[in-house]
């Protein structure tokens, strides 16, 4: 890592890298081997308070460039990231300890949402309104925002902060990004290259710190922060949510999910078990549409769960660095404690282990499959965010959507049926925000992401991702001869 030119240790505040007033910093590991990566700084309220004020003073400046001007500055930007996709790859991998070849994916899934609101920064239209009387005309048009926040959790470290900042950019408002204190060093890094793309001071700025709750309340509560963006848990989100009531301040919620994957007897079985594996052990189950609950219908029940448990067999685990791990670890000791904890709770609960269910050392836990589990385990009501895939049984399609419905949570589902009449029924009956039909990968910049009930609200991505990023003003032109 001493040869990895993009690692930055300090935050990057108003066009500078400094450190915290206190002098803190705190350490950064590889969860794959314990090793230390780097110290980075640790700031306070008093630090993030000084990167609002330059966020807020940048902010006329910057909301009057162009369309044009703010798209140019973001392509700068994403030319520069992939420059370095093998870096920022390898510094990701090494942080949060996803595997080499899924992060050398986020690095290009990363650059998808920069490159798309780059082009939607020039396409921001308003409306001419038919006016009720001749003497007036009505226009609609849509202005930046204002400074925008964007905290952003640990298992996509680049993809979720360009997700955020980049309708923001491109409406000409200026971000404060807080990646998290697990694996900061992407986001440091990507704020190295926006420097180098040309933002002018305080447009873009990168705080660092392990006083989340503490930081995390002065993003919501001060008045110059018009916007918030969270990646998170649902109990994180309603508190932020909270927090940002005294201000009204508008929120993007991207919370918790407890997905459903439904076989039906109709399906195919081997795309099944292909979209299955996507789905669910992608970065080690540590992702929010990961699928958490498996559910198969009576008669492909047995041959589901056989081939899907060879197939988990197969994966091979280890330091994500090496080209040819599948795996790697999970991020801490307590996401692994939690695998553990939802592993005994379901064979005590009288699930049937069919593949797995070990701790392997340091942070590895086995892949897993569990046959026979049932809807009152707490693998079936709690994100495992592991590599662990519990299969219940159904016998009817109503039984099947009533099951997958048995949440608190709305984010992805997914579902493998032939019949077409089925695949209509069941995507409109399934309460949430996405739903991947005989396909496991739903993700990409052309379609909304969020969900419905305790999964957040807002959309990100896709034309619908800007508007969460601006205000419409109604403008009245009357006297008009």
């Amino acid at each position: 890592m001493q040869k990895n030119s993009l690692i930055r240790t300090q935050s990057y505040v108003n066009g500078q890298w400094v450190n915290a007033a206190s002098g803190k910093t705190f350490d950064v590991k590889n969860p794959a081997t314990g090793e230390l990566i780097a110290s980075v700084t640790d700031m306070n309220i008093l630090d993030v308070r000084k990167a609002i004020d330059a966020a807020n003073d940048a902010w006329p400046s910057y909301r009057d460039l162009t369309a044009k001007e703010r798209s140019s500055l973001m392509k700068n930007w994403l030319t520069l990231i992939l420059e370095h996709k093998e870096e920022l790859a390898e510094l990701m991998t090494m942080e949060c300890g996803k595997v080499l070849t899924e992060t050398l994916g986020e690095v290009d899934y990363g650059v998808s949402f920069i490159e798309w609101f780059a082009e939607e920064a020039k396409r921001v239209y308003g409306d001419v309104i038919p006016a009720q009387t001749n003497d007036k005309r009505l226009i609609v048009i849509k202005q930046s925002i204002g400074v925008v926040a964007a905290i952003t959790p640990w298992n996509f470290p680049l993809a979720m902060i360009t997700r955020k900042v980049g309708p923001a950019l491109a409406a000409g408002s200026p971000v404060i990004v807080k990646p998290p204190a697990e694996a900061p060093l992407t986001g440091l890094a990507i704020a190295y290259l926006a420097e180098k793309a040309g933002f002018p001071p305080g447009v873009y700025n990168t705080i660092t710190t392990t006083e989340s709750s503490e930081v995390g309340k002065e993003l919501c509560e001060n008045k110059k922060i018009r916007k918030l963006s969270f990646t998170g848990s649902t109990p994180v989100g309603k508190k932020l949510m909270s927090q940002c009531a005294s201000t009204l301040k508008k929120l993007s919620l991207e919370l918790g999910g407890n997905a459903p994957f439904i076989v039906f007897d109709d399906a195919d079985i081997d795309a099944a078990v292909k979209g299955a594996m996507i789905s669910k052990f992608r970065n080690n189950g540590q992702t929010c549409v990961c699928v958490n609950r498996f559910f198969a219908q009576d008669g492909i029940y047995d041959e589901f769960v056989e081939k899907l448990s060879r197939a988990v067999a197969g994966l091979r685990v280890g330091n994500g660095l090496d080209k040819d791990i599948q795996v790697g670890p999970l991020i801490n000791e307590k996401g692994l404690n939690k695998v553990k904890h939802h592993v005994e709770d379901a064979i005590a609960r009288g699930a049937r282990l069919v593949q797995g269910g070990k701790h392997m050392s340091g942070l590895f836990y086995q892949p897993t499959v569990l046959a026979d589990a049932t809807q009152d385990m707490i693998i079936a009501k709690e994100e495992v965010f592991g590599p662990v895939a519990p299969v219940i049984r159904f016998s009817t399609e109503e039984e099947a959507v009533q099951m997958a419905n048995d949440t608190d949570y709305g984010l992805a589902s997914y579902f493998y049926s032939k019949d077409v009449n089925r695949c209509w029924r069941v995507a409109e009956a399934l309460e949430c925000g996405m739903v991947g039909i005989n396909e496991g990968l739903i993700s990409t910049v052309v379609a909304p992401f969020g969900g419905v009930k305790e999964s957040g609200m807002g959309r990100e991505g896709s034309k619908y991702g800007m508007d969460y990023f601006m205000e419409i003003k109604y403008l009245c032109f009357g006297g008009i001869k």
